[in-house]
């Protein structure tokens, strides 16, 4: 180790380079459970692009593993450390670098937070839609390793759906340019694409050009109470069929509405099985709701209550962003799925969910961006009781066997990481897994990037 971190200073200030056990052990892992996390032997904070290529030739001199990270919020297991490793923090390379009104894209560093690129943008009257729950604590870095989703996906798409372009510091301390600039681009093979969801084993993103839209209409949200799941799974699918394009369609069960209640006090209906919330930031807002109203009155909803300004619709989207720290006080441990489904089997998915939830005596609550059939089944548990610790285990391989039975995928946006690797090799198969570790090899021939996730 000695050898690493003295290698390490010659191109890094003392201060970027961490040693200290107990310094470093902070870095070791994210928030995801079931996940084993090693010791590093140093944890590096760079500044700039060339501190990290020193990283990189370093790791590549001594055949040394390195964990690229971001703010640690990952829910798989993607960002945790391996023995021995040099953990690659990027959250000091947090400036944004050029915002564009014109072409309408900004460049970023990796290290800068998701709702601090949202607030810059709006002051050019521009919006970047990407919003995973944990916006204000993510990096953008951590969302293109991940390929992150949000409340707002349905609407308005994906994080892959907004990089134009990445700088990529390769394995071996070369620096990558991909993608463009321009609105329009087709040349060569998408390799910006590829990048992300790689989850920091093809390479470091240093940079990131992204698309921005301009910024749209405040929005009214709608919320309708349903008697089941498959109430509410059919107005989902109404919704969707009948032509309709809500910013936010989001879908929250009994047992995580009792949650957020107990967390917030904010007085939700806890006799409701489904809450169902559905935005529109469209020219005429209130009318979009009072349509879709009808259509959730139709479909079985037994109150339908549309917010009457901003401030209401704020209430109901901070209820939603609050569910997963409430499930988390449940039982002071969760352990958070991302089984994506096609819309017109989420029905299946939620009910499935709560006879495994019955089956294995335990607490778990649902929230599911419900536009994209993206659900988040959340397993409460104490990670002191070793029979309920096992019990929350399997109840996850359940939920995991059963979105892929219903034809939906293991992930929709918190990615593989350790988590899930042996059920992405059941949704890959043996052919698509050999052809992508042969991608991996070509970006990594001495497997330096990343070890033991993904694939």
């Amino acid at each position: 180790m000695s050898t690493l971190a003295t290698k390490l200073r010659e191109g890094l200030p003392d201060e970027a380079v961490l040693t200290d056990p107990d310094i470093t052990a902070s870095y070791a892992h994210d928030m995801a459970s079931f996940c084993p996390a090693g010791t590093p032997a140093v944890v590096v904070l760079p500044r700039d692009v060339e501190q990290v290529r020193h990283v990189m030739r370093t790791a590549t001199e001594l055949r040394v593993p390195v964990v690229p990270q971001g703010a640690r919020s990952g829910l798989s297991g993607a960002a945790n450390a391996t023995d021995g490793c040099v953990v690659l923090s990027l959250l000091r390379m947090d400036n944004i670098v050029e915002i564009d009104p014109v072409n309408r894209f900004a460049v970023v560093e990796p290290g800068v937070i998701n709702a601090d690129l949202a607030k810059a943008v709006a002051a050019h009257g521009l919006a970047y839609p990407p919003d995973p729950s944990s916006w204000e604590q993510c990096t953008i870095g951590g969302n293109i390793g991940t390929g992150s989703g949000g409340l707002c996906c349905v609407k308005y798409g994906v994080t892959a759906e907004y990089v134009l372009g990445l700088d990529v510091v390769l394995a071996d301390g070369r620096l990558l340019r991909t993608g463009r600039r321009t609105a329009k681009g087709v040349a060569g093979y998408d390799l910006t694409r590829l990048f992300v969801g790689s989850e920091g084993t093809l390479g470091v993103v240093v940079g990131a050009v992204l698309a921005l839209k301009p910024a749209p209409p405040p929005r009214l949200v709608l919320a309708a109470e349903f008697g089941s799941a498959t109430a509410a799974g059919e107005a989902v699918a109404r919704i969707m069929a009948e032509g309709h394009t809500p910013s936010l369609l989001e879908l929250m069960d009994t047992t995580t509405i009792a949650a957020v209640n107990r967390l917030t006090r904010m007085g939700l209906p806890e006799s409701t099985r489904a809450l169902l919330l559905a935005a529109f930031d469209t020219a005429d807002p209130a009318a979009d709701l009072a349509a879709v109203g009808e259509l959730c009155r139709d479909t079985g909803a037994t109150e339908v209550v549309p917010a009457a300004d901003d401030a209401e619709s704020e209430m109901l989207l901070a209820a939603r962003r609050s569910s997963l720290s409430a499930l988390e006080a449940v039982k002071g441990t969760t352990m958070i799925d991302d089984v994506c489904v096609p819309r017109s089997r989420l029905a299946e998915l939620l009910d499935g969910v709560e006879a495994i939830a019955d089956r294995h005596r335990l607490t778990i609550g649902v929230v599911a961006h419900a536009g994209d059939g993206n659900t988040h089944p959340t397993v409460c548990f104490d990670s002191s009781d070793p029979d309920e610790s096992g019990r929350a285990r399997a109840s996850f391989d359940e939920i995991m066997a059963l979105g892929l039975e219903l034809g939906g995928t293991i992930t929709g946006e918190h990615g593989v990481g350790v988590l899930k690797r042996e059920w992405l090799a059941r949704e890959l198969g043996p052919d698509s897994l050999e052809l992508q570790r042969g991608i991996r090899r070509v970006f990594d021939p001495l497997g330096i990037l990343n070890p033991g996730k993904v694939l």
